[in-house]
Protein backbone atom coordinates (compact mmCIF):
# COMPACT_ATOMS: atom_id res chain seq x y z
CA UNK A 1 0.00 0.00 0.00
CA UNK A 2 1.79 3.37 -1.10
CA UNK A 3 1.88 5.66 1.67
CA UNK A 4 -0.34 8.93 2.06
CA UNK A 5 1.62 12.35 1.26
CA UNK A 6 2.65 14.96 3.22
CA UNK A 7 3.82 18.73 2.79
CA UNK A 8 4.70 21.37 4.71
CA UNK A 9 7.80 24.58 5.14
CA UNK A 10 9.55 26.45 7.99
CA UNK A 11 10.17 30.02 6.83
CA UNK A 12 14.04 31.25 7.05
CA UNK A 13 12.74 34.46 7.98
CA UNK A 14 14.77 34.02 11.25
CA UNK A 15 16.24 31.12 13.36
CA UNK A 16 13.06 28.70 14.39
CA UNK A 17 11.53 28.92 18.43
CA UNK A 18 10.25 26.07 19.93
CA UNK A 19 7.17 27.10 19.11
CA UNK A 20 7.97 26.32 15.63
CA UNK A 21 9.66 22.93 16.68
CA UNK A 22 6.96 22.03 19.09
CA UNK A 23 3.93 23.13 16.67
CA UNK A 24 5.28 21.49 12.99
CA UNK A 25 8.95 20.62 13.32
CA UNK A 26 8.55 17.79 16.02
CA UNK A 27 5.65 16.12 14.13
CA UNK A 28 7.65 16.16 10.79
CA UNK A 29 10.24 13.68 12.41
CA UNK A 30 7.02 11.59 13.95
CA UNK A 31 5.90 11.30 10.44
CA UNK A 32 8.41 10.46 8.05
CA UNK A 33 8.18 6.86 8.62
CA UNK A 34 4.40 6.71 7.92
CA UNK A 35 4.13 9.08 5.34
CA UNK A 36 5.86 10.16 1.85
CA UNK A 37 7.17 13.02 3.59
CA UNK A 38 7.71 16.06 1.77
CA UNK A 39 9.89 19.09 2.92
CA UNK A 40 10.33 22.51 2.21
CA UNK A 41 11.97 25.59 3.12
CA UNK A 42 9.90 28.55 1.93
CA UNK A 43 12.05 31.20 1.52
CA UNK A 44 9.58 32.84 -0.98
CA UNK A 45 7.38 33.10 2.13
CA UNK A 46 9.86 35.20 3.79
CA UNK A 47 9.77 37.79 1.52
CA UNK A 48 6.58 39.22 1.90
CA UNK A 49 8.36 41.31 4.54
CA UNK A 50 11.49 42.76 3.57
CA UNK A 51 14.66 41.05 4.03
CA UNK A 52 18.61 42.01 4.14
CA UNK A 53 19.72 39.11 0.93
CA UNK A 54 22.29 38.01 2.69
CA UNK A 55 20.82 37.02 6.13
CA UNK A 56 18.06 35.19 4.06
CA UNK A 57 20.55 33.04 2.58
CA UNK A 58 22.37 32.18 5.68
CA UNK A 59 19.66 31.19 7.79
CA UNK A 60 18.18 29.27 4.66
CA UNK A 61 21.30 26.89 4.82
CA UNK A 62 21.34 26.89 8.85
CA UNK A 63 17.17 25.87 8.72
CA UNK A 64 18.31 22.92 6.37
CA UNK A 65 21.03 22.30 9.11
CA UNK A 66 18.33 22.24 11.32
CA UNK A 67 16.41 19.69 9.19
CA UNK A 68 18.72 17.64 9.58
CA UNK A 69 19.66 18.13 13.19
CA UNK A 70 15.98 17.12 14.84
CA UNK A 71 16.47 13.78 13.00
CA UNK A 72 14.78 14.25 9.61
CA UNK A 73 16.36 11.43 6.99
CA UNK A 74 16.90 12.73 3.30
CA UNK A 75 16.60 8.88 2.94
CA UNK A 76 13.14 8.94 4.03
CA UNK A 77 11.91 12.96 3.02
CA UNK A 78 12.04 14.91 0.30
CA UNK A 79 13.64 18.00 1.45
CA UNK A 80 14.30 21.28 -0.69
CA UNK A 81 14.31 25.07 -0.74
CA UNK A 82 11.01 26.73 -2.31
CA UNK A 83 12.86 29.42 -4.46
CA UNK A 84 14.61 26.32 -6.06
CA UNK A 85 11.52 24.86 -8.04
CA UNK A 86 9.84 27.66 -9.56
CA UNK A 87 6.55 25.80 -10.08
CA UNK A 88 5.70 27.55 -6.83
CA UNK A 89 5.62 30.97 -7.80
CA UNK A 90 4.22 30.08 -10.98
CA UNK A 91 1.23 27.81 -9.96
CA UNK A 92 0.59 30.40 -7.15
CA UNK A 93 -0.40 32.72 -10.14
CA UNK A 94 -2.73 30.26 -11.18
CA UNK A 95 -4.28 29.72 -7.19
CA UNK A 96 -4.17 34.12 -7.66
CA UNK A 97 -6.52 33.66 -10.24
CA UNK A 98 -8.81 31.75 -8.79
CA UNK A 99 -9.23 33.24 -5.48
CA UNK A 100 -11.18 36.66 -4.83
CA UNK A 101 -9.54 39.61 -3.02
CA UNK A 102 -11.91 39.45 -0.15
CA UNK A 103 -11.18 35.99 0.80
CA UNK A 104 -7.38 36.93 1.01
CA UNK A 105 -8.81 40.34 3.22
CA UNK A 106 -10.69 37.88 4.92
CA UNK A 107 -7.25 35.92 6.36
CA UNK A 108 -6.45 36.72 10.57
CA UNK A 109 -2.86 36.79 9.66
CA UNK A 110 -2.71 39.01 7.04
CA UNK A 111 -5.21 41.70 8.84
CA UNK A 112 -3.57 41.74 12.50
CA UNK A 113 0.40 42.47 10.27
CA UNK A 114 -1.64 45.08 8.00
CA UNK A 115 -3.06 46.63 11.18
CA UNK A 116 0.33 46.71 12.75
CA UNK A 117 1.96 48.98 9.88
CA UNK A 118 1.02 52.05 7.59
CA UNK A 119 2.54 50.05 4.70
CA UNK A 120 2.55 46.48 4.01
CA UNK A 121 3.70 44.85 0.28
CA UNK A 122 1.19 43.09 -1.91
CA UNK A 123 3.31 39.56 -1.27
CA UNK A 124 1.62 39.95 2.27
CA UNK A 125 -1.83 39.46 0.92
CA UNK A 126 -1.39 37.09 -1.53
CA UNK A 127 1.26 34.93 -0.03
CA UNK A 128 -1.83 32.61 1.13
CA UNK A 129 -2.06 31.73 -3.11
CA UNK A 130 1.34 30.76 -3.06
CA UNK A 131 0.50 28.53 0.27
CA UNK A 132 -1.99 26.76 -1.58
CA UNK A 133 0.06 26.43 -4.66
CA UNK A 134 3.18 24.92 -2.05
CA UNK A 135 0.34 22.05 -1.39
CA UNK A 136 -1.55 21.37 -4.71
CA UNK A 137 1.97 21.00 -6.55
CA UNK A 138 2.64 17.69 -4.51
CA UNK A 139 -0.90 16.25 -4.47
CA UNK A 140 -0.12 16.65 -0.98
CA UNK A 141 -2.60 14.58 0.80
CA UNK A 142 -1.98 15.53 4.66
CA UNK A 143 -0.67 19.20 5.47
CA UNK A 144 0.71 19.48 9.22
CA UNK A 145 -0.40 22.68 10.41
CA UNK A 146 -0.74 25.01 13.81
CA UNK A 147 -3.84 26.39 15.07
CA UNK A 148 -3.25 29.57 13.31
CA UNK A 149 -2.91 28.14 10.05
CA UNK A 150 -6.25 26.37 9.81
CA UNK A 151 -7.69 29.38 7.64
CA UNK A 152 -5.23 28.62 5.39
CA UNK A 153 -6.39 25.58 4.89
CA UNK A 154 -9.82 26.04 4.40
CA UNK A 155 -8.55 28.71 1.54
CA UNK A 156 -6.69 25.81 0.44
CA UNK A 157 -9.71 23.05 0.32
CA UNK A 158 -11.71 25.86 -1.19
CA UNK A 159 -9.45 26.31 -3.83
CA UNK A 160 -9.18 22.80 -4.83
CA UNK A 161 -12.91 22.15 -4.78
CA UNK A 162 -13.32 25.44 -7.04
CA UNK A 163 -10.59 24.14 -9.40
CA UNK A 164 -11.93 20.37 -9.96
CA UNK A 165 -15.50 22.45 -10.68
CA UNK A 166 -14.23 24.20 -12.95
CA UNK A 167 -11.76 22.43 -14.90
CA UNK A 168 -12.27 19.02 -14.24
CA UNK A 169 -14.79 17.95 -16.70
CA UNK A 170 -16.23 15.72 -13.63
CA UNK A 171 -12.43 14.18 -12.59
CA UNK A 172 -10.78 15.20 -9.76
CA UNK A 173 -7.78 17.06 -10.75
CA UNK A 174 -6.36 17.98 -7.25
CA UNK A 175 -6.08 16.04 -4.12
CA UNK A 176 -8.13 16.85 -1.42
CA UNK A 177 -5.37 17.86 1.55
CA UNK A 178 -6.69 17.27 5.53
CA UNK A 179 -5.13 19.26 7.95
CA UNK A 180 -3.32 17.47 10.55
CA UNK A 181 -3.25 19.72 13.71
CA UNK A 182 -1.26 18.10 16.96
CA UNK A 183 -4.02 18.25 20.04
CA UNK A 184 -1.15 19.89 22.37
CA UNK A 185 1.51 21.46 22.11
CA UNK A 186 0.40 23.18 18.70
CA UNK A 187 0.62 26.78 19.66
CA UNK A 188 3.00 27.74 22.09
CA UNK A 189 3.10 31.37 23.65
CA UNK A 190 5.26 34.17 24.19
CA UNK A 191 7.21 33.99 27.52
CA UNK A 192 6.70 37.72 28.07
CA UNK A 193 3.17 38.11 27.08
CA UNK A 194 1.68 34.56 27.04
CA UNK A 195 -1.65 35.73 25.79
CA UNK A 196 0.62 36.04 22.32
CA UNK A 197 1.94 33.12 20.35
CA UNK A 198 5.65 32.79 20.59
CA UNK A 199 7.27 34.55 17.74
CA UNK A 200 10.73 34.64 16.26
CA UNK A 201 10.36 37.76 14.91
CA UNK A 202 9.71 39.16 18.33
CA UNK A 203 12.00 42.54 19.15
CA UNK A 204 12.19 41.19 22.41
CA UNK A 205 14.60 38.16 22.65
CA UNK A 206 12.78 37.35 26.14
CA UNK A 207 9.75 36.58 24.50
CA UNK A 208 11.15 33.24 22.74
CA UNK A 209 13.20 30.94 23.05
CA UNK A 210 15.29 30.05 19.67
CA UNK A 211 16.32 26.11 18.84
CA UNK A 212 19.92 27.64 18.87
CA UNK A 213 19.76 29.18 22.65
CA UNK A 214 22.32 28.14 24.43
CA UNK A 215 21.20 26.36 28.05
CA UNK A 216 21.87 28.50 30.00
CA UNK A 217 20.08 31.26 28.18
CA UNK A 218 17.15 29.34 28.08
CA UNK A 219 17.20 28.47 31.76
CA UNK A 220 17.45 32.08 32.29
CA UNK A 221 14.38 32.83 29.92
CA UNK A 222 12.08 30.30 31.27
CA UNK A 223 12.90 31.84 34.98
CA UNK A 224 11.92 35.38 34.41
CA UNK A 225 8.81 34.06 31.89
CA UNK A 226 6.01 35.96 33.11
CA UNK A 227 3.09 33.91 35.20
CA UNK A 228 0.96 34.59 37.88
CA UNK A 229 0.84 35.56 42.05
CA UNK A 230 -1.58 33.06 42.82
CA UNK A 231 1.33 30.38 43.74
CA UNK A 232 -1.14 27.64 41.93
CA UNK A 233 -0.28 25.23 39.25
CA UNK A 234 -3.06 25.02 37.39
CA UNK A 235 -3.59 24.38 33.52
CA UNK A 236 -5.96 26.93 32.77
CA UNK A 237 -4.67 28.90 29.32
CA UNK A 238 -7.82 31.60 29.99
CA UNK A 239 -7.44 32.64 33.32
CA UNK A 240 -3.34 31.21 33.96
CA UNK A 241 -2.30 31.75 30.85
CA UNK A 242 1.49 31.98 31.92
CA UNK A 243 1.62 29.00 34.03
CA UNK A 244 -0.10 26.90 31.00
CA UNK A 245 1.98 27.87 28.28
CA UNK A 246 4.83 26.71 30.47
CA UNK A 247 3.16 23.46 31.62
CA UNK A 248 2.21 22.94 27.56
CA UNK A 249 6.64 23.06 27.06
CA UNK A 250 7.40 20.85 29.75
CA UNK A 251 4.94 18.35 28.49
CA UNK A 252 5.97 18.40 24.74
CA UNK A 253 9.75 17.66 25.63
CA UNK A 254 9.27 15.73 28.30
CA UNK A 255 6.36 13.80 26.96
CA UNK A 256 4.50 13.71 30.21
CA UNK A 257 1.29 14.40 30.27
CA UNK A 258 0.22 17.81 31.36
CA UNK A 259 -2.21 16.29 33.74
CA UNK A 260 0.31 14.41 35.38
CA UNK A 261 2.98 17.81 35.38
CA UNK A 262 -0.34 19.61 37.30
CA UNK A 263 -0.28 17.04 40.19
CA UNK A 264 3.43 16.43 40.23
CA UNK A 265 3.71 20.15 41.12
CA UNK A 266 0.72 20.98 43.39
CA UNK A 267 1.40 22.79 45.74
CA UNK A 268 5.04 23.94 45.07
CA UNK A 269 4.12 27.38 43.18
Amino acid sequence: MSKKRIFSGVQPSAIPTIGNYIGAMKNFVALQDEYDCTYCIVNQHAITVPQDPKKLKEQTRSLAALYLAIGLDPEKSTIFVQSEVPAHAQAAWIVQCNVGVGELERMTQYKDKSQKQQSVSAGLLTYPPLMVADIVLYNAEVVPVGEDQKQHMELTRDFVERFNSRYGNGNQLLVMPEPFIPKAGARVMSLQTPTKKMSKSDANVKEYISMLDEPSVIRKKIKSAVTDSSGVIEFDPAEKPGVSNLLTIFSAFSGESIESLVERFKGVG
